[in-house]
C-alpha cells in the first residue's frame, strides 16, 4: 500500500517465493541475480507489484531471446535456432511495406483515426457523413454518379456492383488475366450469371478488338454488362477503360460498364463521367492509404435505373437501403467511424496534392522501379508498355530462381514486405507495390532491400545496379516540394 516501494530480492527468500504463483515465482527467480530491483512506481496493491515483477521477467526473456539471436548471427558456426515463438521478436526500425495493398498510412490519417468510441446517431454525424460521401466523388472524378460507402472490402464492392444491376441468367463479358479477374468471374458464376470469359495471357490486358467483335456479334443485345478489372495486381497490368468504352460505343451496345478499380482509383487516371463507367469499385487499403475495412462504390444514373429491374438477391450490399438513408446523413448499418475519419483526411491530402499530380507521382515512382529492374538485367511480367501498371511492378526472376526465396529473405533479414507471385506464377515473379502514401526515398529503400534479398536468393546482382538507375531517374525528374521553394532560392 506504500506509494513507492523498493523491493530487495535475495536468493534465500524461499519462504516468500513459495507463496507466490508459479508465474510470479519465475518472475522473482529471473531477477534474483541482481542485488536489488527498484520499482519506482505508484504500486497500490501487492498484485501490482507481482505484475511488475512478471513484466520484468517478460522483458528479460525477450532480451535473452534477442541476445540469443544476436549471438547466433555473430557465430561462425551453424546459427542456433531461437527458442522464442516464431515472429515474436520486434526488430528496431519499422516494417517496410511495399505490397500492392495494404499500403503505408500517412501520419495525418493515423491521427485522424485516433478517436474514441462515437455514436453515429448523435446530431453531429449527419453533416459529417454527407461531407465524406461528397468527398469520395473526387476519387472517381465524377459529378454525376452516386457514391456509396460499405463496411467491407473491395470484394464486397464487386458483389454490390453485380447484385444491384443484374438478374439471374444475365450474360456478362469479362476478361480473365490474373487472380483478381478470375475471382470476380467466380463470383459472377456463383451468383447465377452467364459469363462469357475472354481469356488473356497473364501479363496482358483487356483486348478492345476482341470486345468489339463480341459486342457486334450480339445483335439481340443479350449482353447486359461488360466487367473489367482496371488494374490487375497479380500481373502488374493496367487495362484501358477509355478504350473499352470506345468500342462499346462503336458497337452501339447498351451494356453496362462495370469496373474494378480497387488498385487503380486514387492512384491512376480514372474518369468516371468522361468514360461513362456505370459502376466503379475500390477499397480503403489501396491508394486511399487506409486500413482495410471499407468498400467504396459509385453508380451512374444508368446503373441506378437498372437496379429497378435487377433480380439478383441482395441484402447487406443493397443500394436501396443506402439510397433511403444516405440523403439524410444516416446509414442502414453501423458505420466504421474511425475509417470514415481517416477517409476524410486521406481525401483532403489527395485534394491538396491535386488529382493530376497524384497520377503523375505514381507514374514517376513506377518509372523509377522499372529503371531499377532494367538495371538488374531483369524483366517485368508485363512487356507491352501500354499495359504496364503504375501501381506496382511485377518482376520475373531468372530461370531456376524461386522468387519466394527473395520474398522470404526480404522479410526475414531486412523487415521488408514485398508481394509473392500468385497462382501459377508463384515462384516465378515477385511484386513491388508503389501506390498510395509513398515518395521516392521510401521506394529507394525498398529497392535497396530487394537488391540484397536477390543476392541472398542466389541472383548475381551487382550492388547498386538497380538502385543507381532509380536514383538517377528520380534525381533527374525531382521537383521542389510545394511551399518549400524558399529553401532553395
Amino acid at each position: 500500500s506504500l506509494p513507492h516501494v523498493e523491493v530487495l530480492v535475495v536468493p534465500h527468500a524461499k519462504g516468500r517465493v513459495s507463496r507466490l504463483s508459479p508465474t510470479s515465482q519465475k518472475a522473482v527467480a529471473s531477477v534474483c541475480s541482481c542485488t536489488r530491483y527498484t520499482a519506482m512506481r505508484s504500486l497500490q496493491r501487492s498484485s501490482q507489484l507481482i505484475g511488475a515483477l512478471e513484466r520484468c521477467s517478460l522483458a528479460l526473456s525477450s532480451s535473452t531471446a534477442a541476445n540469443d539471436i544476436s549471438q547466433a548471427s555473430m557465430s561462425t558456426s551453424a546459427p542456433a535456432q531461437s527458442t522464442a515463438a516464431p515472429f515474436s521478436y520486434t526488430p528496431p526500425g519499422r516494417n517496410h511495406l511495399f505490397v500492392p495493398g495494404p499500403v503505408n498510412i500517412h501520419e495525418r490519417v493515423l491521427r485522424a483515426m485516433n478517436v474514441p468510441g462515437q455514436n453515429h446517431r448523435d446530431p453531429w454525424f449527419a453533416d459529417f457523413y454527407k461531407s465524406v460521401l461528397e468527398d469520395t466523388k473526387f476519387l472517381y472524378q465524377t459529378k454525376e454518379a452516386t457514391p456509396f460507402i460499405f463496411p467491407g472490402t473491395g470484394t464486397g464492392g464487386w458483389e454490390a456492383a453485380l447484385t444491384n444491376t443484374l438478374s439471374p441468367g444475365d450474360k456478362v463479358v469479362c476478361f480473365r488475366y490474373g487472380v483478381f479477374s478470375h475471382l470476380w468471374i467466380d463470383m459472377m458464376t456463383r451468383l447465377g450469371l452467364d459469363v462469357h470469359v475472354v481469356e488473356r495471357p497473364w501479363g496482358e490486358g483487356a483486348d478492345e478488338g476482341a470486345l468489339e467483335e463480341i459486342l457486334r456479334a450480339d445483335t439481340e443485345k443479350k449482353i447486359k454488362a461488360v466487367a473489367v478489372v482496371h488494374n490487375e495486381t497479380t500481373t502488374g497490368v493496367t487495362s484501358d477503360i477509355a478504350g473499352c468504352r470506345a468500342v462499346m460505343d462503336a458497337a452501339n451496345h447498351p451494356a453496362l460498364l462495370l469496373v474494378d478499380g480497387v488498385s487503380s482509383i486514387g492512384a491512376l487516371n480514372f474518369q468516371m463521367d468522361e468514360w461513362r463507367v456505370d459502376v466503379a469499385v475500390t477499397g480503403s487499403q489501396k491508394a486511399l492509404s487506409l486500413p482495410t475495412g471499407l468498400a467504396f462504390v459509385a453508380a451512374s444514373k444508368k446503373a441506378l435505373e437498372a437496379m429497378k429491374d435487377a433480380k439478383l438477391k441482395r441484402c447487406y450490399y443493397d443500394f436501396a437501403d443506402y439510397l433511403r438513408t444516405n440523403p439524410k446523413g444516416m446509414v442502414p448499418y453501423t458505420p466504421a467511424l474511425a475509417l470514415l475519419h481517416g477517409t476524410q483526411e486521406s481525401i483532403a491530402l489527395l485534394r491538396a496534392e491535386g488529382f493530376q499530380n497524384v497520377v503523375a507521382r505514381h507514374h514517376r515512382l513506377a518509372e523509377g522501379a522499372r529503371a531499377a529492374v532494367a538495371g538488374w538485367g531483369l524483366q517485368t511480367l508485363c512487356k507491352n508498355p501500354r499495359w504496364k501498371s503504375d501501381s506496382l511492378t511485377v518482376v520475373e526472376t531468372p530461370p531456376g530462381i524461386d522468387s519466394n526465396k527473395i520474398v522470404n529473405a526480404a522479410y526475414a533479414k531486412y523487415d521488408l514486405s514485398i508481394g509473392i507471385g500468385l497462382a501459377h506464377i508463384n515462384g516465378k515473379v515477385f511484386r513491388i507495390g508503389h501506390l498510395g502514401n509513398m515518395n521516392e526515398v521510401m521506394l529507394l529503400g525498398a529497392l535497396c532491400g530487394v537488391e540484397m534479398a536477390m543476392r541472398d536468393a542466389g541472383i548475381d546482382i551487382t550492388p547498386g545496379s538497380g538502385v543507381g538507375k532509380a536514383v538517377a531517374y528520380f534525381h533527374q525528374t525531382s521537383k521542389v516540394i510545394p511551399t518549400r521553394e524558399s529553401l532553395l532560392a
